[in-house]
């Protein structure tokens, strides 16, 4: 097949983006299989299309990670299907945005005793907002991404859905995406299973038709990530004390950095029944650990909380709104209800165990198959069953 590949005739579907025909669509590309089709049919269904790739650090100076998102390879890749499909194509240094915005936080958070997610901070801090405006600043009619999720315009505006293909759902991540951010936002995949995604690559000839999805956070080599912490911020992580939620002294630790909530593995301390990490205070640098029962938590204390349900936010809180919850990417949603005690607050229906602060709760309908994305925010406090009962 030419460098340039005639896309009229290509099984494909044509998309409406609900702009009109032959207006500028920016689309984010970050080399992967997802962005490069999403670019792809944007084009083939007569749109001006403009592609964008994100550098995001230094490869001199950060951490080198082959495959990587916005990576050397993938911003190679990225200008590979741009040329392919005739679209032109943009590489933009936000190294220092990045570095501000998801390095800084991950390693202070992290500092800090909670467990961060940076591909959240990522979609929030820079690409939903820097690229966001640069997009506007091109002139895009419209910013459109490879992400997962679907945008459904109902009777008060747009609203965020979860994907058809439930295995690639990409909701969790992109809870704090604004009212103002999706009207302007386009997720074009969010109808397609991941394998009619790859059937339309391998139809457009594209390389990355059969590249691997990106598995870990970009910066983190091998999910190692105190290594990381610890290059960002050296010197900062301090030794402690592992501590029994009985208040017995287990042992000695070399960080609150190397450990996360809900962990059994690696403690170095041993007792004749199982325990896990129940809460960590940097503060005064100790890991507590017991039982698996005291991991159960019923009440999640909420901060930086973003609504995208109907009416005010505050006043669904107050009136205990029936929602459901994930708070873990990997989990289903459980039915729980919104409370304000002195700010957000979450009630879940049952407790759950291993709820980490500095994680996502993020907010669904509790319509059947929990549809609606109705926001989220962050853990900031995790209360144990018998306190929230």
């Amino acid at each position: 097949m030419s460098l340039m590949t005639d896309i009229s005739t290509i099984d494909a579907p044509r998309i409406d983006l609900g702009v009109p025909a032959g207006a500028r669509v920016i689309v984010a590309m970050s080399g992967g299989v997802d962005s490069s089709v999403t670019a792809a049919l944007a084009k083939r269904s007569g749109y001006d299309v403009v592609g964008v790739t994100l550098q995001l650090y230094d490869h001199g100076v950060a951490i080198q990670k082959k495959g990587a998102c916005c990576a050397g390879q993938d911003i190679h890749d990225a200008r590979r299907v741009a040329e392919a499909m005739d679209f032109p194509h943009y590489v933009l240094d936000y190294e220092s945005r990045f570095s501000d915005a998801v390095m800084s936080d991950f390693a202070d958070t992290y500092l800090a005793g909670a467990t961060p997610i940076p591909c959240i901070r990522c979609n929030e801090q820079v690409k939903f907002k820097d690229l966001l405006g640069t997009a506007r600043d091109l002139g895009g009619a419209a910013m459109a991404t490879g992400h997962y999720i679907r945008r459904v315009v109902g009777p008060n505006g747009p609203e965020l859905r979860r994907a058809r293909d439930a295995a690639k759902d990409q909701s969790y991540f992109l809870f704090s995406t604004t009212r103002e951010q999706l009207d302007y936002l386009r997720f074009p995949l969010g109808e397609m299973p991941k394998e009619e995604v790859r059937r339309i690559a391998g139809q457009l000839g594209l390389a990355v038709a059969d590249k691997p999805d990106s598995q870990d956070i970009c910066f983190v080599p091998e999910g190692k990530y105190a290594a990381v912490v610890e290059r960002l911020r050296p010197g900062a992580a301090a030794p402690g004390e592992i501590v029994h939620i009985d208040g017995t002294v287990m042992g000695r630790h070399p960080g609150v950095i190397h450990y996360t909530v809900g962990q059994r593995r690696g403690l170095g301390v041993a007792t004749g029944d199982p325990l896990y990490v129940v809460r960590l205070d940097a503060g005064r640098r100790e890991v507590i650990v017991g039982p698996r029962e005291a991991l159960m938590v019923s009440r999640i204390g909420l901060k930086e909380v973003t609504w995208l349900g109907d009416g005010a936010g505050e006043d669904a809180a107050r009136a205990g709104l029936e929602i459901a919850v994930k708070v873990r990417s990997t989990r289903p949603p459980a039915p729980a209800r919104l409370v304000w005690d002195k700010g957000w607050a979450v009630d879940l229906a049952a407790p759950e165990e291993g709820v980490a602060p500095g994680q996502a709760c993020v907010f669904y309908s509790p319509e059947p198959g929990f549809d609606r994305v109705l926001g989220g925010g962050w853990i900031a406090s995790a209360h144990p069953a018998e306190i929230a009962a």
